[in-house]
């Protein structure tokens, strides 16, 4: 179920795998993304059992309306009205104990936080995202309250690696004009961008050196969600939070 936790100064950073959960083929098994066709009850219970295994309220996580951009929303609890979500593709929050959620079935869960600070935000990168800015425009949402660069602690999970995002050489083109960083080529000899190296490289420019990245391609691996190998299937979470 949560493939990974990692805890620094107070700090929380976790990542889900696709097990766990109850939802049925071909959102098996754990499910959290509410848009993607599945019984709305099993992504609830899904979003329940995430959060109990954390041990997180339910209640006192916050979710986006992704939308490829590179808008942030600063956030002091979760939304009264889940259909009143913005679309934003980060959020950052002072809130110690409350969670940002962000999912993703390919694209790179960004998860930021400085502990001294006591400020915490999630990105959404995928590739128009990192070229759009998203996680430049959360770490300066996160200055803007407190936070220095040097004291935040990124943490990139599952996401589909360079070696497997293949692309036309036009958009392998466009994004490595913004980001060189992101060029890639997959293990087949084909124009391919690597998101998560284009995001670490946006991290280390602004000055975030505390930096780990996933070793998991969520395209190769069975125990994730990837959405250009099953096309129709479930979302992963990241979650970020502040004791």
């Amino acid at each position: 179920m949560i493939g990974q936790h990692d805890t620094v100064n107070g700090a929380h950073f976790a990542f889900t795998d696709r097990w766990g959960g109850v939802s049925a083929v071909p959102y098996e098994e754990l499910n959290l993304g509410g848009a993607v066709g599945d019984d709305p009850a099993a992504v609830r219970a899904n979003r329940e059992r995430a959060a109990r295994a954390l041990g997180l309220d339910p209640d006192r996580v916050v979710w986006m309306n992704q939308v490829h951009g590179a808008e942030v929303a600063v956030v002091d609890g979760p939304w009264t009205d889940a259909a009143g979500i913005p679309s934003v593709d980060a959020v950052v929050t002072r809130q110690r104990g409350l969670a940002l959620a962000v999912l993703t079935a390919d694209c790179v869960p960004v998860l930021l936080a400085d502990p001294v600070a006591k400020v915490a935000a999630a990105a959404h990168a995928g590739r128009p995202g990192l070229v759009a800015g998203v996680v430049p425009a959360a770490v300066r949402a996160m200055i803007r309250l407190g936070a220095e660069p040097d004291r935040i602690v990124a943490r990139t999970g599952p996401a589909v690696c360079g070696r497997c995002y293949e692309v036309p050489e036009a958009m392998r083109a466009e994004v490595a004009a913004v980001e060189p960083a992101a060029y890639a080529e997959t293990s087949w000899g084909t124009p391919a961008v690597d998101v998560s190296a284009g995001a670490h490289a946006q991290l280390e420019r602004l000055g975030v050196h505390d930096r780990q990245q996933s070793p998991v391609c969520t395209r190769e691996s069975k125990d994730h969600f990837s959405y250009r190998r099953d096309r129709t299937t479930g979302r992963l979470a990241g979650y970020v939070w502040l004791d």
